[in-house]
Parts: structure tokens; C-alpha cells; sequence
């Protein structure tokens, strides 16, 4: 016999968004990759309620919605510490926790991190595209498309049973600030004082600044490449660089192709870091294939 847990979104926070691990193989049509900023994050949620590390979860950033259960359910949150708690009392991170039907899952003071993730145990019954429950970016409202959280949203969720063995996994330090990243394409062709200070120097991420890129405040000073570049293709990783020397580095929405100089690309592993950077932040590069 199956039971039902639904989600009811009372209020949906700053930005709640259904993600998996994205929509990978469909960027030669143009679609971006999506999913989860912090993937890693995302697949220890799924692992503590004993789901595939690919079953979808509430990606939730800085201010979080408040969730009323109508069901009986486990849940886990990793990722940012937004202060969680249920019925006002407060919960831990990384760990599976049972809810009732009634609980109230609500977020308060801001702690450390950018996203959390919230992972409920079984099949989600949401839309899905191209394979990927991971909403699209700017088709808000686009039948059969996977939908935004906005208020009232309903999320029904099927199990047979919950799981009977409770799983541990270490806690993650999301305080990172070293980037890694091997050179781009266009590396070679920027100046020795830019490569150095792309090196080098401490870059703060701006307020313009979202789930598309980071853009980051201080620009590179030396020569930089000016020839024309036709539009080629990027992934989320990809560092490109204005003509004002301006860095933009491509986050899990990006586009799939792109005309600015692309001066490095970060480490797969390192974008987790940087989903939980917040404007305000500051990172540094460190090269790691220098050729």
C-alpha cells in the first residue's frame, strides 16, 4: 500500500525552486543544464531519506518559504544553515527527521551558506522535461514545463514505506573560498599582468549576481583580448571576460554559447563551493593545469 505526503508552500521564500542534477545533453538545442548549484549537497539530501541522489529536491536560497505537511514523511536538509526548524522548534542539518502531518516547516536567521536543500523520501509527482525535474529558466508559466514554487504550491510525494535504517554522513565545510580552475580557450592570448592577476588577486561577488552567473567586482587592469571572437560554446564553469574586464563566470542557468573571452573554466567539484557563495562574497583562482 503507497502513502501521499504533499507540500503546501504557505509562503515560498526569496527563490524556492524544484532541482535535480539538470537536464545534461541537450545544450547543442540551446537548453541549459540547470539543476542544483550545490549538487553535491543536493545528493547527501537524497541519501539521508534513502532516495536515488538524482530524485529531485527544494533548492532554497538565503530566505526561506515556510511548508505546511499533510502526510507523515522523512525529510533531511543539507547545505546552507537558514536556521530550520518545525513548529518553531529547531532542526539539524544532515540528518533524516521524521514529520507528521500538521508539522510546519519554517526558516529564520541567517547562518552560513547561500542554498539549502531540502530532500522529502520518494517518487515526487512533478512535471518533468527532458528528463530533468529542474525548473527552466524565464519559462515561468509554460504548460507541462516544470513549474516555479510561488505561494499555495502544491508538492505530492507517493512512498510504500520509510526507510528503517537511519544513514549519517559527515558534515560538509561550505567555507571555502579557493577556486579551482584550468585555463580557457582564449587563456594564452591575455596579457602576463591579467593572467597574473587573475592568479592572484581577490575578486567579491556582486549584487548582479544569480543562478545564470556571478559577476565579480573587480576587473582585470592589463591588456585584454580584443580580436573578435565568434560565438562558441560554454558550460556552467566557464569564466568569460567583458571587454571592460569584467569577469562573469557561467553558473548552473547559463547559456550555452557565448562571445567573450574565456579566460578559465572551474573545476566541476569547485561549482558546489560557489552555489553557496553569496553577493558580498570573495574567492580567489587557483590554477591547476597550467600549460
Amino acid at each position: 500500500m503507497s502513502h501521499k505526503l504533499t507540500m503546501i508552500i504557505v509562503k515560498p521564500g526569496l527563490q524556492t525552486t524544484i532541482q535535480d542534477l539538470g537536464r545534461s545533453g541537450w545544450q547543442e538545442f540551446g537548453v541549459p543544464v540547470s539543476g542544483a548549484m550545490d549538487r553535491r549537497s543536493l545528493r547527501l539530501a537524497n541519501l539521508l531519506v534513502g532516495n536515488a541522489v538524482n530524485n529531485p529536491c527544494l533548492e532554497i536560497t538565503l530566505l526561506g518559504p515556510e511548508i505546511l505537511f499533510d502526510g507523515n514523511g522523512l525529510i533531511a536538509i543539507t547545505g546552507a544553515n537558514l536556521s530550520p526548524a518545525i513548529n518553531d522548534h529547531p532542526i539539524p542539518l544532515h540528518l533524516p527527521i521524521k514529520i507528521y502531518a500538521g508539522d510546519r516547516l519554517s526558516f529564520g536567521k541567517y547562518i552560513n551558506g547561500c542554498r539549502s536543500y531540502l530532500a522529502v523520501h520518494g517518487h515526487w509527482l512533478s512535471p518533468r522535461w527532458l528528463n530533468s525535474y529542474s525548473v527552466v529558466p524565464y519559462c515561468d508559466g509554460f504548460p507541462s514545463l516544470p513549474p516555479y514554487i510561488k505561494k499555495n504550491h502544491h508538492i505530492s510525494i507517493e512512498y510504500l514505506r520509510l526507510p528503517e535504517k537511519e544513514i549519517t554522513i559527515e558534515k560538509q565545510s561550505i567555507a571555502e573560498s579557493i577556486i579551482e580552475v584550468i585555463p580557457g580557450p582564449e587563456f594564452h592570448e591575455f596579457s602576463q599582468e591579467s593572467r597574473s592577476q587573475f592568479g592572484n588577486e581577490t575578486f567579491e561577488i556582486t549584487n548582479q549576481s544569480n543562478r545564470m552567473g556571478y559577476r565579480l567586482k573587480e576587473k582585470l587592469t592589463g591588456p585584454l583580448v580584443t580580436r573578435s571572437l565568434i560565438s562558441s560554446g560554454v558550460v556552467p564553469g566557464t569564466i568569460q571576460v567583458t571587454h571592460s574586464g569584467q569577469m562573469i563566470i557561467l553558473m548552473a542557468d547559463a547559456q550555452t554559447t557565448g562571445g567573450y573571452p574565456r579566460i578559465g573554466v572551474v573545476r566541476s567539484a569547485d561549482l558546489d563551493i560557489l552555489g553557496q557563495k553569496k553577493p558580498g562574497d570573495t574567492i580567489r583562482f587557483k590554477l591547476i593545469h597550467w600549460t
